[in-house]
């Protein structure tokens, strides 16, 4: 069976749901999937399925405070064994009256994961320009996680050094920008992801996403990009392995 990495999956409900959801993704292939923090619940849930115990999948941990959490201090959290920071970042699509507050909430997380030595998980939305500033005025390294901006963005994220994360909006009809900008990854900066339980990738849209449903992302994009199934999948697993470390 080819295996895959999601590289972004929120979790939530109830240990014995989450257990379930890994064992789906368990026998689909999905081998390796981060599970993604940003909230009190979302980082919950991080710590839940890293404590699930199922067999086939092992889960990596990223835990922060998302663009709505601008109220939280960053040092009330326990970072040891995690992977990396996140999701931290921006969105002035939906809050873009607290752009400041997030602004300094993300300025104070890229300083925290430099000092811990560990990647960023980065959410931008309709932010391109704070965003690039805020990663040339500390340096950072990580993913951008379920990319929708233009290609414009998207070299000037790769030329910054970041990994680009690629969700289930490729396959909408509408995200001919997302399709351009995944053409143009260099192939070992390339990541997939479900965002889950959000953007069930088309012929699921409409249901709630989970890690086993990767599946039609990554034969969707390795079709766009005329690569082999199990080489675009193979390709993409070592990549997020040399971003979050492990193996």
């Amino acid at each position: 069976m080819t295996e895959l990495f999601d590289t972004h999956a929120h979790f939530e409900g109830s240990a014995e749901e989450i257990a379930a959801t890994l064992g789906r993704a368990a026998t689909a292939g999905v081998t390796r999937i981060m599970a993604v923090g940003g909230s009190e619940s979302l980082n919950r849930g991080v710590e839940l399925a890293a404590a699930s115990g199922v067999e086939g999948v092992k889960v990596y941990k990223a835990i922060g405070w998302d663009r709505d959490q601008v109220s939280r201090e960053t040092t009330g959290l326990d970072y040891s064994g995690v992977a990396a920071v996140g999701e931290i970042g921006l969105d002035y699509h939906y809050s873009p009256d607290t752009r400041k507050s997030q602004i300094d909430l993300m300025a104070r997380q890229l300083e925290l994961a430099s000092g811990l030595d560990l990647p960023v998980v980065i959410h931008t939305r309709d932010a391109d320009d704070d965003t690039l500033g805020l990663l040339r005025e500390v340096p950072s390294r990580g993913m951008i996680h379920c990319f929708t901006g233009s290609p414009k963005f998207c070299r000037a994220l790769l030329d910054l050094g970041f990994m680009i994360s690629i969700s289930g909006i490729v396959t909408f009809r509408a995200a001919g920008n997302v399709r351009e900008s995944a053409l143009i990854v260099p192939d070992d900066r390339l990541l997939i992801e479900t965002d889950s339980p959000f953007l069930a990738p088309v012929p699921l849209r409409g249901n709630a996403n989970e890690p086993a449903f990767i599946t039609h992302t990554a034969a969707f994009l390795a079709n766009l990009r005329k690569t082999p199934y199990e080489d675009f999948a193979a390709m993409t697993v070592r990549n997020a392995i040399a971003t979050l470390g492990g193996e």
